[in-house]
């Protein structure tokens, strides 16, 4: 086997591996093993890899939120009238940090981006109404940043009618068909 065709092989693994456990990442490397089709150790040196490279970040479950006392999920998009440089950047950072210290907020998103005149997108669970009330004072209130807008949509996690909160199933399910050669576009 060519070296092109054992990297081709090695890459076809990992992206399956990391579809199974996107899937459920509680499943141990012999059933890995077999799902893939490879020997267990194979399963343990790829798994070890994908960690050591921060390609798996982390394993973790996704529970039924509004069962836990979330009622609400916030997705916040910012514009700021200026973008902060390096050093207002990592202060900001650390701000943001101690006040998730002192009043918690289930943030599972906070990121750059561009779309719909906002560069800053927010998500956020929130057990009552009044706590995302108190997540948008406090983020018009954080030291160097300049907030010109703030829009945000929220989805009542009780809502029967809600299609599909948070899972990462599809996404396990493209990454397995590019894979096996297949496209989605």
């Amino acid at each position: 086997m060519n070296q092109r065709t054992k990297v081709e092989k090695q890459k076809h693994i990992e992206i399956r591996v990391i579809a199974e456990l996107m899937k459920d990442s509680r499943r141990n490397d012999r059933d890995l093993a077999r799902t893939v089709g490879v020997s267990q150790p194979v399963i343990a040196r790829t798994r070890k890899r994908l960690e050591e490279e921060g390609i798996i970040r982390e394993y973790t479950m996704i529970p039924d939120f509004s069962r836990l006392g979330y009622q609400m999920m916030g997705v916040t998009f910012v514009r700021l009238s200026e973008t902060p440089n390096v050093e207002k950047e990592g202060e900001l950072r650390k701000a943001v940090t101690e006040l998730e210290r002192r009043d918690t907020y289930a943030s599972i998103m906070a990121v750059n981006g561009e779309g719909m005149q906002k560069d800053r997108m927010f998500i956020t669970f929130y057990r009552e109404y009044a706590g995302f009330v108190r997540a948008m004072e406090m983020l018009r209130h954080l030291p160097n940043l300049n907030v010109d807008s703030v829009e945000s949509f929220l989805v009542n996690l009780s809502d029967k009618r809600n299609y599909k909160i948070l899972t990462f199933k599809q996404v396990a399910d493209d990454l397995l068909s590019l894979s096996e050669g297949k496209s989605n576009e």
